[in-house]
């Protein structure tokens, strides 16, 4: 089945082929407080084939696929027979789950890689509807995602650590994929967090962030100059850079922020 179609690859995606891994991902689904699935590139369907099972032990009530690519999708559906409403031939980037009333789910993947950024944005942006995420990506930009400080800390990490706790659940080698991987991958578990920042200050908060690292050698007194903050020096941590404040200090940097702007 893998290696006749493997190598039409047009999105930067390396097929797994491992089903043990595959039924462990989909295995680490917490099914707590939703039961739709939402997957992101299913590909040659190794987790839809997973998904299936959960369905059929109605584990989840329902589940999506979303596909960028059209041959792809022909593929799943003769395999797995899989109706035509249940397959979203869309680019993910450019997908909104209110379309089709979606509005607590979890999304489960193996990501395309050049893309991975771009899709934990879009997963940011809908984080309200989310309640968890799992999915395989390149080992090394997990690192960065689960950095704390310093040079591999940056826009991404501090706003996905933010909004989801993280697991690293296990490392995936080279030789588990079609084509052959040139890169380790690592497999996370994202679970919301509580309403630590509302749904008000999450704008804010975004900007904030992204306007720090992108002047990230600046102290934060002079690269937030261009936000119209009240009392903008009495604001705590406004001596140090980007990439020397932690979590909890941006969340308190934007709690000051909206504060001093009431005021």
């Amino acid at each position: 089945m893998y290696k006749s179609h493997f190598k039409k690859i047009k999105f930067d995606q390396y097929f797994l082929k491992n089903n043990n891994i595959a039924r462990k991902i989909v295995d680490n689904l917490s099914l707590n407080n939703y039961n739709i699935v939402v997957e992101i590139g299913p590909g040659l369907g190794i987790l839809t084939k997973n998904l299936l099972k959960l369905k059929k032990k109605k584990l989840i009530k329902n589940f999506f696929l979303i596909e960028i690519d059209k041959e792809l999708i022909t593929f799943i559906k003769k395999i797995f027979f899989i109706s035509d409403k249940n397959i979203i031939n869309r680019d993910f980037l450019k997908w909104n789950p209110e379309e089709i009333s979606l509005y607590n789910f979890a999304i489960i993947g193996n990501f395309p890689y050049s893309i991975s950024s771009k899709i934990l944005f879009h997963i940011l942006k809908y984080h309200h509807y989310i309640p968890e995420c799992i999915g395989m990506f390149q080992k090394e930009f997990v690192e960065r995602i689960l950095s704390k400080s310093g040079k591999k800390h940056g826009i991404l990490s501090i706003l996905v650590q933010s909004f989801y706790e993280i697991k690293y659940l296990f490392t995936v080698k080279k030789n588990n994929f079609l084509p052959f991987s040139r890169v380790e991958s690592s497999v996370i578990f994202l679970k919301r967090k509580k309403n630590i920042i509302s749904f008000e200050e999450k704008k804010l908060f975004f900007k904030c962030v992204k306007i720090a690292f992108n002047q990230r050698r600046k102290k934060l007194k002079n690269s937030l100059q261009s936000i119209n903050i009240l009392n903008l020096y009495e604001i705590p941590f406004l001596n140090k850079r980007a990439e020397e404040l932690s979590i909890k200090e941006f969340i308190q940097l934007i709690k000051e922020i909206k504060i001093s702007n009431v005021k």
